[in-house]
């Protein structure tokens, strides 16, 4: 039985495991003082806690696709951008046409210059401005909650 076991863990499991899909996210920030603020948005299906995020978008770097993202899900326009990743962070991503789909999300630091109150998505979620140390103790991604508390 080990045997059997080794076998599919080492062997049969790589061979058919798809990989994950990639997707970008925005840690849209402020500064008030000498502290930082994170905004976070509610996802539509459950209303948990996250950051803007979604799939790469044809003719956009990822960092573009992530103020995008910023833009549809939580009305943000930018006033700097850090264009190389601060991180990476994976999770399983519910959806409502098949099954459970792992993604690796990148994750981009958007200075926030100014928010809209009508964006594309603006009857679909809330937002919240907050410590980056609250943030992390209300998202659930354990590899998000490590990069809000290094942010």
């Amino acid at each position: 039985m080990a045997l059997l076991s080794k076998a599919w863990d080492e062997l049969l499991r790589p061979f058919i495991k798809r990989p994950n899909k990639f997707q970008v996210a925005a840690l849209c920030y402020r500064t008030k003082g000498k502290k930082k603020e994170v905004l976070l948005v509610t996802s539509r299906g459950t209303g948990r806690w996250i950051l803007p995020k979604g799939w790469p978008m044809d003719g956009m770097s990822a960092c573009d696709a992530a103020i995008a993202e910023a833009w549809e899900e939580a009305g943000v326009k930018p006033k700097s951008v850090h264009r190389e990743p601060l991180g990476c962070f994976d999770y399983v991503k519910d959806r409502d046409e098949g099954l459970p789909t792992p993604c690796d999300t990148q994750v981009y630091a958007v200075e926030v210059g100014s928010m809209a109150d009508s964006f594309p998505e603006a009857g679909e979620r809330e937002r919240s401005w907050m410590s980056p140390a609250k943030a992390a103790e209300l998202v659930e991604e354990q590899g998000l909650k490590d990069i809000l508390r290094q942010f």
